[in-house]
């Protein structure tokens, strides 16, 4: 369990840093920073894949190519445009504090998976973490910070954050219950496959894009600026979608999908910390608090899945 743990904190500072590229680079579009990511993802995964081709494609069905195409769409592809849209739009920290809500909605989606504890089991270490994310909220919305362009943005801005929101917490469910259906795969096997598919569909999105004629930069950049677009779609590309999503992989065949849900916090607290050094300031105390509290839940929440023993408590939910 410690080393899935491990795995999990090092995918989620990882995925931190990605959340920073839009932040840092509001003159290109999230339709264009999607495109290129993941069209290199694709690059990057297919040179890594050779060595075991054979092996990968002896053990390839149908349902295997189903599933990649809609795990791709909908966490890499939508998931990054809804996210790096919402981080234009409102900034950094609202949607990070939006997305921080993963913890909540991923482990609620794996109650019902094998290995699981129970909802009341979770109740405080959930408590916790939702208490981080009011704190995160309260001092996002009544702090000193700039307002937004107009009250419509803020308002996509937002939508786009709860988009980004559900398309993932659905990924990260779907994915670890296929992944315990599959285990002819390795993390990096997967990993690689997922990339492939990635890759063919962010050329498919460069060229929609190009087709429909939509704005890729805000306005003229200079060539340093693409430069440095390069190398962070780059970095994106390598660390933030194969790498990190490798590490993840690994965590998640090691640990119960309520507790993997938990874990993926790491990637709000992460985004939050390099958000603070771009900014070269110290956290607020509410921000400080909000950190502390979500730490706080994680670590409970690792300490009752390491608890055998306690008893469970059977919760049905039913629907309305």
């Amino acid at each position: 369990m410690k080393r899935g743990v491990s795995y999990a904190g090092l995918a989620g500072a990882v995925w931190g840093m990605v959340l920073m590229v839009p932040q840092v680079m509001p003159a290109f579009s999230p339709w264009l920073l999607s495109a290129v990511r993941f069209t290199l993802y694709g690059v990057i995964s297919l040179l890594l894949a050779l060595p075991r081709a054979g092996r990968i494609r002896a053990k390839l069905q149908s349902r295997d190519l189903l599933m990649l195409t809609v795990l791709s769409l909908v966490g890499n592809l939508l998931y990054f445009i809804l996210l790096a849209a919402a981080i234009q739009l409102v900034g950094i920290a609202p949607a990070s504090l939006i997305v921080g809500v993963l913890p909540v909605t991923i482990t609620l989606l794996g109650l019902k998976d094998e290995g699981a504890l129970s909802l009341r089991q979770l109740a405080w270490p959930l408590l916790m973490v939702l208490a981080g994310i009011v704190c995160i909220n309260i001092d996002t919305f009544a702090g000193s910070h700039p307002a937004t362009a107009s009250v419509a943005d803020r308002i996509l801005g937002v939508l786009a954050a709860l988009g980004a929101l559900a398309s993932w917490s659905w990924f990260a469910s779907r994915n670890t219950r296929y992944l315990r259906q599959r285990p002819c795969f390795d993390s990096h096997e997967w990993s690689c496959l997922l990339g492939m598919v990635t890759g063919m569909m962010g050329g498919v999105l460069w060229l929609v894009g190009k087709g429909l004629g939509l704005p890729m930069v805000s306005h003229a950049v200079s060539n340093g600026q693409w430069q440095l677009f390069w190398l962070a779609a780059a970095a994106c590309a390598l660390g933030g979608s194969w790498l990190a999503n490798a590490l993840w992989y690994a965590a998640a065949r090691r640990l119960p999908p309520t507790l993997s849900g938990q874990l993926i916090v790491f990637e709000t607290l992460f985004a939050l910390l390099y958000g603070f050094a771009w900014l070269q300031r110290w956290p607020r105390p509410l921000e400080l608090a909000s950190m502390l509290l979500l730490l706080g839940g994680v670590a409970w929440a690792v300490r009752r899945h390491a608890a055998p023993d306690e008893p469970a408590t059977e919760v049905v939910l039913q629907g309305g």
